[in-house]
């Protein structure tokens, strides 16, 4: 298993495709995105997206961002798209993805990570502490978690 940075990927093509088999709705919108090129648009500029390889396979990705579906320009970065796939599920894959996100906002001088969620109890094992429910982009609310680094 490895960690790349899509964005610093010199093979794209495939981490998209990778990305593209996910079952998740949430997944196929962050494909979008890419395709149209509006990840920095959307999500903010520096944006990462990282992708937990087994071998030439994705077995999970997350982005590290500077916006989320919370539009408060107080809380960054964001932890976003959080997805493992149903084969490398069980494994705590996602708290590697999250615990390489919260080293890189470290090394960028970051105090906090942000998360806005409709899930009880995952992130809470990853250092996450629920601090209110939030009005999100769009429309809908959910939880927000915040991670002090």
């Amino acid at each position: 298993m490895k960690i790349i940075d899509f964005f610093s990927s010199a093979n794209k093509p495939h981490w998209l495709d990778e990305i593209r088999k996910s079952d998740w709705r949430a997944a196929e919108f962050l494909v979008q995105l890419i395709a149209e090129n509006r990840v920095e648009a959307t999500l903010g500029k520096g944006t990462k997206l990282f992708i937990l390889t087994d071998g030439d396979k994705a077995a999970a990705f997350l982005t590290l961002s500077e916006k989320d579906c919370v539009d408060d320009p107080t809380l960054y970065p964001w932890i976003g798209f959080v997805y493992t796939y149903p084969e490398y599920r069980g494994n705590r894959y996602s708290g590697l993805l999250i615990e390489h996100a919260a080293d890189e906002a470290r090394r960028q001088n970051e105090k906090a990570l942000y998360i806005c969620t409709d899930e009880i109890g995952l992130y809470e094992k990853y250092g996450f502490e629920y601090v209110e429910n939030r009005a999100d982009v769009w429309g809908g609310e959910g939880r927000l978690y915040r991670r002090v680094l």
